[in-house]
């Protein structure tokens, strides 16, 4: 069996490598180099692509339905007129005919 110091100075050469205390208490002293995972990187490309289309796609639709909406307006708005300046045609016949 192997002494006690023995023991200890086999641990101790395999130990843990040193660590730099001042870099793990103060990060932002050593700097915001942060390695970026490529896959979590590109999920997140992915779904802003994904979102900016989904906003371009509903924007157009909104636009294309402001149009018909638009076209509606005017066409309704044509019909009264036409309505009122029948009636009151109408109503002037009706008036020269006594």
């Amino acid at each position: 069996m192997a002494s006690p110091t023995t023991v200890l100075e086999t641990q101790t050469s395999a130990a843990f490598p040193a660590v730099d205390a001042a870099a793990e208490l103060h990060p932002a002293a050593a700097g915001n180099d942060f390695a970026v995972d490529p896959i979590s990187s590109d999920l997140a490309k992915s779904k802003e692509f994904k979102m900016e289309a989904e906003a371009t796609e509903e924007r157009k639709r909104k636009e294309k339905e402001a149009a018909a909406n638009s076209l509606k307006r005017t066409i309704v708005i044509a019909a009264v007129v036409v309505a009122g300046i029948g009636a009151v045609f109408a109503i002037t016949k009706k008036l020269r005919e006594k």
